[in-house]
């Protein structure tokens, strides 16, 4: 059975590894809870980040017509805390009763609500093709375009698995193993201002290290795509079932 840790035992040896706390010592709470506190932060920009995010979640809505529908955690559509930063990538699947697989269609994002607002006819009804998020706070909204008719489709959105936010010092860390030393030693980084010292080269390294360890075990790198217009006609396209 794999050892078990907890934030108190990670800020314990990350304290001791900044020169904050001596061998056999037990920290202070004051100590503890700053401690702690940067560690919340530091997992919460860390969610921000593709590359020390380990798979994506699919997450999906029924068209009912709107041209919007709500994501977050008080999200009427999609519930889903805490609510997305940015699309991953985005597919409309088409609900067929009668055929027993379902087809996807591919949904181009759009990047900035400036593009968006430059859409003449916003509540065009017809085959989607777009779709923009509006990443708005604590409640993001989807605007797919053309608006998809009501339960023909389900709009799929694909985004972060998030590192959630301990709810105690004392809980059970539930990461993948190779997160514990990232966590670990960029904690130490961030405590070293803290203590008015000067920031150990060798922490740095190892801490850009463990980051590096998860960029190499996350990134995943899409195959390169060329617009339709520039691919030789007659190549069979996997991803739409056509001949292009």
């Amino acid at each position: 059975m794999a050892d078990t840790y907890t934030p108190l035992d990670i800020i314990t040896m990350a304290l001791k590894d900044v020169g904050a706390l001596g061998v056999g010592q037990t920290p202070l709470p004051e100590d503890t809870n700053d401690a702690y506190r940067k560690l919340q932060w530091m997992l919460a920009e860390w969610n921000r980040k593709r590359w020390l995010i380990w798979h994506l979640v699919d997450l999906s809505v029924t068209a009912t017509g709107a041209t919007s529908y709500s994501i977050g955690p008080t999200g009427s559509d999609i519930v889903w805390d805490p609510r997305p930063d940015r699309l991953e990538s985005a597919f409309l699947r088409q609900l067929t009763q009668s055929q027993p697989n379902q087809i996807d269609y591919p949904l181009e994002i759009i990047q900035s609500y400036e593009e968006y607002t430059n859409i003449a006819l916003k509540s065009l009804q017809s085959f989607p093709s777009y779709i923009f998020y509006d990443s708005g706070f604590p409640t993001g909204t989807l605007y797919p375009w053309p608006v998809p008719q009501a339960s023909i489709y389900a709009v799929h959105v694909q985004v972060k698995e998030h590192l959630a936010q301990f709810t105690s010092l004392e809980q059970d860390i539930n990461l993948p193993a190779e997160y514990l030393n990232a966590i670990h030693w960029n904690l130490c980084v961030r405590l070293f201002p803290q203590y008015q010292r000067q920031a150990d080269p060798l922490i740095v390294s190892l801490a850009k290290d463990s980051l590096n360890t998860l960029r190499k075990a996350n990134v995943q790198i899409g195959r390169l795509t060329m617009p339709t217009d520039l691919v030789r006609p007659g190549i069979y396209n996997p991803y739409s079932d056509q001949i292009r």
